[in-house]
């Protein structure tokens, strides 16, 4: 099997594809199956489930494409000129058949642009030779160097008649080229058109005697008469042309049965070679060029007898060349005879079924140059030209260099998480990992000194860090997403909104835009000669230690003890999870900086503009009703501060506790779609005219008034519920992103009053990567912890249970500040049994600030009481 097209014995495109399919799934089903079965989490396993599905596609779907991205580059070569364009036809399919059916095609487009070049090169030729002699000739004439004698004006004439039988072969040419020619039938005595045809050859001039000779003598045959006459010229002048001197021209015509004639044209000449018995009926295919002569003469004698609904052939003779003609006596008028019919080549022979792993050879009659040697196109498109595409134009690829050293750093990355990472908590190992991946994309991006890919590289690394800093999972995983979005817009310069959308969208696509760089890295290592031996040999030596290190160390106690204490513990379970850390965090590596070294240019993405002026009515009526319903909200709201919780309770029947918590999650919906109502209205709106402008200003300006007006509605009804039933971690985040949201709406007020938002996207990310700096720092674990236990000192009761929930960031709190039971019962609950457990693991890799401080803080805590059940409850929390 041919690794490069796995599957080119497969003589179906339908069963290719239902391989490609079941072997995609059979892959993402094994891959989950050992993933799920060594407890890999659900966010390493899927990507790399994912990434086997894919790789397994791209292997076996490289072999199906590749020859038609080979066609569609020799295609785009040929359109230019290069005729010499060969794809590689090894599979049995349907492509397959496609492939040879275009290196046919290519073949006779060569044959054809060679005969092309051959008109040029024989017309300008003739041409030359009969204007010269002419021009040489009338210039005697003019200086009076040469008398006007019959001699000299027959020479002239002899020049004009060889020029008119070159422009009569080119006209004839052109009709044969125009694709259909007619007859003008009529009966033609053959005798007489012999003898007319030897008169005019007599007048040559060469010493050849000319025979003619029909039977019957009254043979008459009906044909084309001027057609005709031109088919036997050009026998005739061909053989007087090629007699020696004083040697004999046959004409002989005959009936042969009742329906067919027959020409023979001989002559004494060197006659014709065999293997040149089909090529001399070719346009320009003269032979012999000694001879002189156009190349046309022959082929115009096969077009008539086609014409006719007959054939010409080259007939053995005992010396000379002979010619047969043989024509119907009576041709139907009803077949017209197209270009396609009359071959610039010799007619080949149908192209013979190749065996799978047979390179279709270029089977050509006339002598077309060896085409110029193609670059392959590897099993990931290497070789191809850039593709005009929309794709293309967004994310061209202008460095198609082999990138081994950035490839070998991102496994590198790789190998460090798959040993770090594992049985460790969030800590410095993970800000590690990912401070090199950054440092892998700066050193190659393309754009490491724009200011904006500065400054969004340095906000990259103070969010990597806080996995260091903070042990709360969900504060740790939002830094992470906003270092990325940050760093994929910094590298791509993104400056619009769906730009700086696109950019994220960049960095997981980049694992399939990046495959042809990949295989292109893969290919150039196997071109250096030590690396692979040696990575076969530490594989193998691998094997053989586990293999032969497993058996001794279970076979004897005492090398099973040294075995213990040298080799770290290499359990299925572990070698698997690892192996899932190791692809996972090589594909992001690897990702990261294909996105880093050719980033998309993501500012072509975006809304197109309109192409005609919209009316104001068309945007101003929609946002003239969110703007009421804005208005509507707000009033109601005023009713019910009015009003007080008795109006309340008797319009609705909900306390006022019940009441700001149900409406909270949609006013910050509302919010959010408010953003996107302006920003949408900013880029369609009309604003040529002044009125135009006012209109714009007036109405996005009182949207974003009441827009800002609801989030502090919204801000206060979370603050009445937290006042009545606490604090917790979702709902400070809430309130920041509630928050973050108003200072959105700000920008957009400036926008709509500067009629400019070009700012405003950039403006936006960085605000949100600094709320998330700023959530990071404020600790909320601990935070909230401190609120709570604020109102049990306050109130005499606190939800311990909540507190319990809380990660390591929150114990130094909760252990200074509660009293010293309740809080030992709190921090040391079974939702934290488990991570300070592992903490016991840590070393300095895994080395996390708030783990630190909570065992500093249970330390002095003490033993944890016997009985926590009093102290454990979910007083307040809803």
């Amino acid at each position: 099997m041919n690794p490069d097209r796995p599957l080119d014995g497969v003589t179906s495109i339908k069963l290719k594809l239902g391989v490609l399919v079941g072997a995609s799934v059979v892959a993402t089903v094994l891959v989950a199956a050992i993933g799920d079965g060594a407890g890999v989490p659900w966010w390493a396993s899927l990507p790399v489930t994912a990434g086997a599905a894919v790789g397994v596609t791209q292997w076996l779907a490289r072999g199906m494409t590749s020859p038609l991205r080979a066609m569609t580059d020799a295609a785009r070569r040929m359109a230019v000129g290069d005729y010499g364009q060969r794809v590689t036809a090894t599979s049995s399919d349907e492509v397959g058949q496609l492939a040879r059916s275009f290196n046919a095609m290519a073949a006779e487009l060569a044959g054809a642009d060679l005969e092309r070049r051959r008109l040029i090169a024989t017309v300008s030729h003739e041409l030359r030779t009969p204007l010269t002699a002419q021009r040489a000739l009338l210039e005697n004439l003019a200086d009076g160097v040469t008398d006007p004698d019959p001699d000299t004006l027959r020479a002239a004439l002899a020049q004009s008649e060889r020029l008119s039988t070159l422009v009569g072969d080119l006209l004839d040419l052109s009709r044969i080229d125009a694709g259909v020619a007619p007859l003008a039938l009529a009966p033609v005595r053959v005798a007489g058109l012999l003898a007319a045809s030897v008169e005019e050859a007599g007048v040559s001039g060469r010493p050849v005697r000319l025979l003619h000779r029909v039977e019957p003598a009254d043979l008459t045959v009906a044909a084309d008469p001027a057609r005709l006459a031109q088919l036997v010229a050009n026998l005739t002048d061909n053989a007087v042309r090629h007699s020696p001197p004083y040697g004999e021209v046959r004409l002989e015509a005959r009936r042969e049965g009742e329906d067919r004639w027959v020409l023979e044209v001989s002559d004494d000449g060197p006659g014709i070679a065999a293997e040149d018995a089909e090529r001399v009926f070719e346009r320009f295919g003269t032979g012999s060029d000694s001879a002189g002569g156009t190349g046309l003469g022959l082929a115009i004698v096969r077009w008539v007898c086609e014409l006719h609904g007959g054939r010409v052939e080259v007939v053995p003779s005992g010396g000379g060349a002979c010619f047969r003609v043989t024509l119907p006596v009576a041709p139907s008028t009803e077949r017209p005879v197209h270009l396609r019919e009359l071959p610039t080549a010799a007619r080949r022979p149908a192209p013979r079924p190749t065996t799978p792993t047979e390179e279709t050879p270029m089977s050509t009659a006339t002598p077309v140059p060896a085409p110029p040697a193609t670059t392959p196109v590897g099993p990931y498109g290497g070789g191809s030209g850039p593709i005009e595409t929309s794709l293309a134009r967004i994310w061209p690829e202008p460095d198609r260099r082999p990138r081994i050293g950035v490839v070998g750093a991102a496994a590198g990355i790789g190998l460090l998480a798959s040993l770090t990472w594992p049985y460790r908590g969030i800590g410095l190992a993970t800000s590690l990992v990912m401070v090199a991946t950054g440092v892998l994309m700066w050193a190659v991006a393309r754009h490491r000194r724009d200011p904006w890919t500065v400054g969004g590289a340095v906000v990259a690394l103070l969010l990597a860090s806080v996995a260091t800093v903070r042990d709360a999972g969900g504060v740790v995983t939002l830094s992470v997403l906003a270092g990325v979005a940050v760093a994929a817009a910094a590298l791509t310069r993104a400056h619009g909104l769906l730009a700086i959308v696109s950019s994220w969208a960049a960095w997981p696509l980049s694992a399939l835009r990046g495959l042809p760089l990949l295989g292109r890295t893969i290919t150039a290592t196997s071109r250096v000669s030590v690396l692979w031996p040696v990575l076969r040999t530490v594989a193998f030596s691998l094997l053989v230690l586990v293999v032969f290190g497993g058996l001794f160390a279970t076979g004897d106690a005492v090398f099973g003890s040294w075995a213990s204490a040298l080799v770290p513990d290499l359990g299925w379970d572990t070698i698997v999870l690892r192996g899932f850390l190791f692809v996972l965090v090589t594909g992001v590596a690897l990702t990261g900086a294909y996105l880093a070294l050719n980033p998309p240019a993501a500012d072509l993405v975006a809304v197109p503009p309109s192409r005609r002026t919209r009316p104001v009515w068309e945007w101003a009526v929609p946002v003239g009703v969110v703007v009421l319903l804005f208005g509507g909200f707000l009033l109601a709201q005023a009713t019910v501060m009015w009003g007080g919780d008795a109006y309340l309770r008797r319009t609705t029947g909900l306390t006022h506790a019940e009441y700001v918590h149900q409406g909270f999650g949609q006013l910050t919906v509302a919010t959010a779609f408010t953003v996107l109502v302006m920003a949408l209205t900013l880029r369609v709106a009309s604003r040529e005219s002044a009125r135009d402008r006012l209109v714009v200003r007036v109405l996005l300006g009182a949207l974003g008034v009441f827009t800002l007006a609801v989030v502090a509605s919204a801000l206060y009804r979370m603050s009445l519920y937290q006042d009545a039933f606490g604090y917790t971690v979702l709902r400070v985040f809430v309130d920041g992103f509630e928050l973050w949201l108003g200072l959105v709406v700000l920008m957009l007020l400036g926008a709509v009053m500067g009629l400019s938002w070009r700012w405003v996207p950039r403006a936006v990310l960085v605000s949100g990567a600094a709320f998330t700096l700023g959530f990071a720092a404020m600790n909320p674990d601990a935070w909230v912890a401190g609120q709570n236990i604020d109102r049990y000192e306050a109130t005499g009761k606190v939800d311990t249970l909540y507190l319990s929930s809380l990660s390591a960031d929150a114990a130094p709190v909760i252990a200074e500040r509660l009293p010293r039971e309740m809080a030992a019962c709190v921090v040391s609950s079974p939702a934290d049994l488990e991570v300070f457990d592992r903490r016991a693991t840590d070393d300095v890799l895994g080395w996390n600030l708030g783990r630190a401080r909570a065992e500093d803080a249970l330390a002095g805590l003490g033993a944890r009481p016997a009985d926590c059940g009093a102290y454990l409850t979910d007083t307040y929390q809803r």
